[in-house]
């Protein structure tokens, strides 16, 4: 299929699609793999980032977890001399590379199907993607990549905690983790110690960092995409969510930036993304996490991005924006895929297809977490606050 071939309703045909990542009608969550230790996020750190995590903090990490600090600190001082490795070995030839491909970003709410849409869209060859290992490694995948995932295969779990999906050193992962390790202010550094405040909530926009912090983010952002390029010099394609606020600085550094939107019912978001947040605080936690405020805060936050979202695609061209319900690529995969690499001028996609019919044929025994109905009263409170997105993208329900 052409770039300028216009597409019909049932031009391409629906291929078996997983099932959704939760369903909150359902009498009760099942359906969860069983537990598979995984690596704290922070064993990814420079040895500047996770001293400086600490101290903002105080230190205060709580007994049970005292043992973290020691091997954290140990092996953020191994990270920082291979950094200096990497730069002694390959000089300034990957700072110098050149982004010839503008990024395409993927953007949404947490658990919208942004993954999904995320492992769809690097079955194409045209396209390359920053992978775990490099996202938790920014400092020296270069030199380390090949050998540390082959020494180190044991340490990465089979599925992801929160909702089972397939995981390891060479999947598709949020370049978000990368910044952080790299030092770079960011809402995740919340996980390390859930039971304080949220930290750095100035790094979802940006816009209220200081002028400097903001330099330094933007510098750090463009070194890990360069060493990306470095490596492999295809078109990127990223995926954090926290990049849904910042369509404006993105558009500074890449003006001919692609975004595609997955949106979903909102109804459903609510429950995932509480679970997202309780799985990640005890995974990733410092302390025995109490979730005090946590629902206000999955309501205040998904109230934020469709702020910023609404407010940042208004400066995108209409040719490098799309947008595609989570439960419309469900129910017919392979046409929406083709109405994206269309609107965004992707190239020819019958070349992706037979790619894409292999992937959902691979998995289309895949169990996914299930939820009960909601409460009455949690139900009218998100139909409330939310009701600009669920009037806007159509998830309005009968009372």
């Amino acid at each position: 299929m052409s770039v300028g071939r216009k597409l019909s309703p049932h031009s391409v045909q629906s291929a078996p699609a997983p099932e959704p990542e939760s369903c909150p009608t359902a009498a009760k969550e099942e359906h969860r793999a069983p537990r598979e230790w995984m690596p704290r996020m922070w064993l990814g750190f420079s040895v500047e980032a996770w001293l400086r995590l600490l101290s903002r903090n105080r230190c205060a990490v709580e007994l049970p977890y005292c043992h973290v600090p020691c091997v954290v600190t140990a092996v953020s001082i191994f990270h920082s001399g291979l950094r200096l490795l990497q730069d002694a070995w390959f000089g300034t030839h990957f700072r110098n590379s050149t982004i010839r491909h503008a990024p395409l970003f993927i953007v949404g709410h947490w658990r919208s199907g942004t993954t999904l849409l995320h492992e769809l869209l690097i079955l194409d060859e045209r396209h390359t993607f920053p992978n775990t290992y490099q996202c938790g490694a920014p400092h020296h995948f270069l030199l380390t990549e090949k050998w540390m995932t082959r020494l180190l295969w044991w340490l990465m779990p089979s599925r992801r905690p929160m909702d089972n999906m397939e995981a390891g050193w060479d999947k598709p992962q949020e370049d978000e983790f990368a910044l952080c390790m790299l030092g770079q202010p960011s809402p995740y550094l919340t996980l390390g110690f859930p039971n304080h405040p949220p930290q750095d909530q100035d790094a979802f926009d940006l816009e209220g960092m200081p002028p400097r912090a903001v330099a330094r983010w933007k510098s750090a952002f463009l070194l890990f995409l360069r060493q990306l390029t470095h490596k492999d010099p295809r078109r990127l394609v990223l995926k954090s969510p926290t990049h849904s606020c910042r369509i404006p600085t993105l558009l500074e550094l890449f003006p001919d930036a692609r975004f595609v939107l997955i949106v979903r019912d909102p109804y459903d978001v609510f429950p995932s993304t509480v679970t997202l947040w309780k799985t990640l605080y005890t995974t990733h936690g410092l302390q025995t996490p109490r979730f005090a405020a946590l629902e206000e805060y999955v309501f205040s936050t998904f109230t934020h991005f469709h702020e910023r979202l609404e407010k940042g695609k208004k400066l995108v061209r209409a040719d490098r924006f799309h947008e595609v319900r989570y439960e419309d690529l469900l129910r017919d995969p392979l046409r929406e895929m083709a109405l994206l690499y269309e609107r965004l001028e992707l190239g020819e996609f019958e070349g992706v297809q037979p790619r894409l019919e292999q992937y959902f044929a691979a998995h289309a025994g895949y169990q996914t977490n299930r939820y009960g109905p909601l409460p009455p009263d949690l139900e009218a409170q998100i139909r409330q606050r939310w009701d600009a997105a669920i009037r806007q993208y159509g998830y309005q329900r009968e009372d």
